[in-house]
């Protein structure tokens, strides 16, 4: 079956990257409504009905996220909340989008990510969990991190920051702790750990800088500084920080093949 003919382009566009990538996800979702009959009232009642980005992102996770005694309408208003408390997240949910479109070529449109990619849906459910952590609504923030890890197999603490333009990757079994930090534009596959080495309540979970690609089933343990652009191998277990541009391997983990790329998360080159 052809592909789907998209005139706009994102490099074209002239608003903010919100108001954009919204631009072509309500045309991909429009073009997709005339073609796939069967799922018209989805993509209508989830984007195409919608305002903006925020509004498809609220009306999307909450019908996801909704239980029998958490229902999608009260989950939607709580979840309009932790947006309007925050003007950050919207910026952050489309270059999330951006990241995935551009570095996974198993993503053939915006619509398939922001519909069916759990890496996607579970970090914008933190997003919206931590903004209504520092709210103090700690409660409800718990239970969007117990709905994610329950939904998409994805466990991030409330508390824990994650910056914009980040992929991750199939997603399964990553766990991220409380006072971990992951920075711009990172790419993270499944199976990782960004845990901590004891039960000492102070900060004691990984930093993460930008650019950073983390590989399959690798964990990153401890309060260590892991690089800008620094590339860690799957499987690894990383004990000791890593300087920037810096690939690493093995368990555990030390420096080898030379000096990585600029960007390895924008690559994707798992290779040494």
């Amino acid at each position: 079956m052809p592909n789907l003919i998209i005139t706009s382009h994102l490099e074209d566009c002239t608003d903010t990257k919100d108001v954009c990538v919204w631009t072509i996800l309500k045309e991909e979702a429009a073009a997709y409504s005339a073609r796939e009959v069967a799922m018209s009232s989805l993509l209508h009642a989830t984007i195409l009905d919608q305002n903006d980005l925020g509004g498809a992102l609220v009306n999307h996770l909450s019908n996801k996220l909704s239980t029998p005694d958490f229902s999608a309408l009260k989950m939607q208003t709580v979840l309009t909340e932790a947006l309007a408390g925050d003007d950050s997240i919207i910026a952050c949910v489309a270059r999330d989008l951006e990241a995935v479109r551009e570095r996974d070529p198993a993503c053939q449109t915006y619509l398939q990510c922001f519909l069916y990619f759990k890496g996607f849906m579970a970090i914008q459910t933190h997003r919206l969990a931590h903004a209504l952590l520092a709210e103090g609504r700690d409660l409800v923030a718990f239970h969007l991190q117990n709905r994610s890890s329950e939904l998409f197999g994805v466990d991030i603490n409330p508390a824990a920051k994650i910056g914009c333009g980040v992929m991750l990757d199939h997603a399964t079994g990553f766990v991220m702790g409380e006072t971990a930090v992951i920075g711009d534009d990172c790419s993270i596959l499944q199976g990782v750990t960004l845990g901590g080495t004891g039960k000492s309540d102070e900060d004691r979970h990984p930093k993460i800088g930008e650019r950073v690609l983390i590989g399959a089933n690798a964990s990153v343990l401890g309060n260590i500084t892991i690089g800008d652009g620094a590339k860690i191998a799957a499987g690894s277990v990383v004990l000791k920080a890593v300087e920037a541009n810096c690939t690493v391997a093995g368990v555990p983990a030390k420096p080898v093949g030379g000096p990585c790329c600029g960007n390895p998360a924008g690559s994707m080159d798992q290779t040494l």
